[in-house]
């Protein structure tokens, strides 16, 4: 039997995670700009939202984001699909975050987020996606997943919260 080469395996990891956030420069437009400006001038809370991995990941952002001083809350879809929407006020800017931009948990509360917030953005690898479409500011990273069988999300929340890091900074004005 032949063993199996676990640090070609991680070099491979490494190597295309690494490449997914040096891609992410080229991915970011004037609508990372324009979230970045509604954050820093806005008076309310900044509610994050995700699914899964991507609800993972959200809380992450959602804390170092209040480690920086930017009032910010992560509230789980499900959870405001059962009573929690009402942390949200008029004055809040929400954003979801959805890797395919399809997460029904998602989609089934956007008309009330958007009855609810003052803006809803979104972070997907789709602008096609019922999400993106439906956001006041759609931001657009694509990567490709490092895991082999193309299951497992990897690179996509790798290069997501990169982006949480570099949000935290320019609200910061770091």
């Amino acid at each position: 039997m032949k063993k199996y080469n676990y640090i070609a395996s991680a070099k491979r990891t490494f190597k295309i995670e690494s490449d997914a956030i040096k891609g992410l420069t080229n991915q970011l437009d004037k609508n990372f700009s324009l979230l970045c400006d509604e954050i820093k001038n806005n008076e309310g809370k900044f509610v994050i939202m995700g699914v899964g991995k991507s609800g993972h990941i959200g809380q992450k952002i959602s804390a170092t984001l209040s480690s920086t001083g930017t009032g910010s809350v992560f509230i789980h879809p499900t959870e405001a699909a059962h009573g929690d929407m009402g942390l949200i006020d008029k004055i809040d800017i929400v954003l979801l975050i959805s890797n395919s931009g399809e997460t029904d948990e998602i989609i089934n509360i956007l008309p009330s987020l958007k009855r609810l917030a003052s803006k809803v953005a979104s972070l997907t690898s789709n602008k096609n996606s019922s999400i993106s479409k439906s956001s006041d500011i759609p931001i657009i990273i694509k990567t490709k997943e490092a895991c082999p069988l193309d299951l497992a999300p990897t690179s996509s929340t790798t290069a997501a919260l990169a982006f949480g890091d570099a949000s935290s900074n320019s609200f910061a004005g770091i």
